[in-house]
């Protein structure tokens, strides 16, 4: 019969071999994801469609794995897999994926906005960010299906708040909001049948992944006190 106690902590090796596993799992999910995000991109730049299929669903459960183990708050976790719904809803060539898409991800810009708190940001960029939401949707509406109008422009309202506000937790997450609120930018102006660069599909995904990475880095870093 065992004779120790239910409280009885942990020998002195165990906390350091503890964490020696999770950062071994962390780079494991990292690679993991890096290795994805080539066979996605490269998929889409060599229009192998099966490719793009197969990497994106693996994208945001690798960075939220890499993130988990980093000590990742419950609210980054939970905007990386609203990010992870629309990645899948997206995959489907639809109107009503797209708005299925488009409201998992502003869930996710909701939690980045709890996650950020009450943090103060730069006023200036603030106007900015509003001058730039303003000019986009004024330009964009006309050539929007008249159904979608709305949807995008009350998303285009909360996901800029979103990247304004991820300023709030230093330079390397308010380069990742801007960068998500330029890759869905991008999926708007093709939604509006404007003219687009080769490869779009290349450039949203890459600029997305790229947001999300530094969303989910810049946040977990500012956790741990990484400056």
């Amino acid at each position: 019969m065992s004779t120790e106690s239910p409280g009885r902590p942990a020998p002195s090796w165990a906390a350091p071999r503890a964490a020696a596993g999770r950062a071994r799992l962390g780079r494991l999910a990292l690679y993991g994801f890096a290795a994805a995000t080539a066979v996605d991109l490269g998929s889409l730049l060599a229009g192998w469609h099966l490719g793009h299929v197969i990497a994106k669903p693996l994208l945001m459960p690798l960075l939220v794995a890499y993130a988990i183990t980093r000590g990742a708050p419950r609210l980054l976790v939970a905007a990386l897999l609203f990010g992870w719904g629309g990645d899948l809803a997206l995959l489907f060539d639809a109107e009503a994926a797209f708005l299925v898409g488009m409201g998992s991800f502003a869930v996710g810009h909701v939690c980045y906005l709890v996650l950020f708190g009450k943090r103060p940001a730069n006023p200036l960029l603030g106007g900015a960010y509003a001058l730039a939401l303003l000019g986009t949707v004024a330009l964009l509406w006309a050539d929007l299906p008249a159904d979608l109008r709305i949807p995008v422009a009350g998303y285009s309202l909360l996901l800029t708040a979103m990247a304004f506000r991820s300023s709030a937790l230093g330079l390397r997450a308010g380069i990742g909001g801007a960068l998500f609120l330029l890759s869905d930018t991008l999926i708007a102006t093709g939604v509006a049948e404007w003219p687009q660069l080769p490869r779009p599909d290349f450039w949203i995904m890459a600029t997305y992944l790229a947001a999300q990475y530094l969303l989910a880095t810049g946040a977990t870093f500012r956790e741990a006190g990484v400056r």
